[in-house]
């Protein structure tokens, strides 16, 4: 076997992550060809078939699953001593979803950096969980059905995920609270999630409804801001934007929680101070999220 590029290893990596080559080539900045021919050089080099191609992405193969596991464990340690050779404790990397990170993190930025000076975040976004292991000086936000099932992570719960449709106060609707048959009668902006064609579903309707698609909640919730509809999103997603008046609640969904939101940290967190502070700090601001629902 010939001795493998760490390079290829990455895109492996990353393809591995999105089941989608032009995904991997968009996050990496490469073309789709160069991805491929990487992908086909690590194969070749390998001995051994990694994914199968498919009309819309990409599967990984028995192989390719093994080969992820064991490229994700190493990347992560040699995150680790990367950091540990760096500037230990002062940079800390925040794994999140796009729309968390918009519509949740940015807001809070300003406090963040007067809570912590000597820390340098920084935010790494994704489309799907986080597969590897996370290295020294990482925390991940991500939402799930139960705790990190990975022994080498903490996990901490930090809240339900409650549904909450929302419009501009401008927008022209009925008096709220609404009934969700009223709800489905208006335009509608959706996200990737496509709650509301669940819901439209659910509620048997089969007339055709006005739906604006979007690949991400925090483009949804700014149509929505604009007067351009009813879009649906979690409670700690339209929080600031509900605070300052630019969004309204007009129906929340009656049903309990399906899911919630945990935060993880390697268990490596007796060397790792700033992880800790961090941590807490990211559960306190939840909790205080929490507080201004109960009003």
């Amino acid at each position: 076997m010939k001795q493998m590029n760490l390079n290829s290893l990455r895109v492996f990596a990353c393809v591995a992550r999105h089941c989608n080559l032009q995904r991997a080539a968009d996050e990496l900045n490469l073309t789709r060809g160069a991805i491929s021919q990487r992908i086909k050089q690590l194969e070749i080099d390998l001995g051994k078939i990694l994914l199968e191609r498919q009309a819309r992405g990409v599967t990984l193969t028995p192989e390719g699953v093994r080969c992820r596991e064991a490229v994700d464990k190493a990347l992560a340690t040699l995150e680790t001593m990367a950091t540990d050779l760096g500037r230990d404790g002062e940079q800390i990397t925040l794994h999140l979803g796009s729309s968390t990170a918009a519509k949740w993190l940015m807001p809070r930025m300003e406090v963040f950096s007067a809570r912590f000076p000597r820390i340098s975040l920084r935010t790494e976004v994704h489309t799907q969980q986080l597969t590897r292991n996370l290295a020294r000086n990482e925390i991940a936000i991500w939402p799930g059905k139960a705790s990190d099932p990975r022994p080498f992570h903490n996990a901490r719960r930090l809240t339900d995920i409650r549904l909450v449709a929302v419009c501009s106060p401008d927008f022209p609707r009925p008096n709220w609270p609404m009934e969700l048959e009223t709800v489905l009668t208006l335009p509608l902006l959706q996200d990737a999630h496509r709650t509301w064609e669940g819901l439209i579903e659910g509620a048997g309707h089969r007339v055709r409804h006005k739906l604006l698609n979007f690949d991400r909640s925090a483009l949804a919730l700014d149509a929505a801001i604009e007067g351009h509809g009813v879009a649906i999103a979690p409670t700690y997603i339209i929080e600031n934007d509900v605070l300052r008046k630019r969004l309204v609640e007009v129906w929340v969904s009656p049903g309990p929680p399906t899911e919630q939101l945990f935060v993880s940290w390697s268990q490596e967190h007796v060397r790792q101070p700033d992880v800790l502070g961090v941590v807490e700090w990211i559960a306190t601001e939840f909790k205080q999220d929490r507080t201004l629902q109960n009003w």
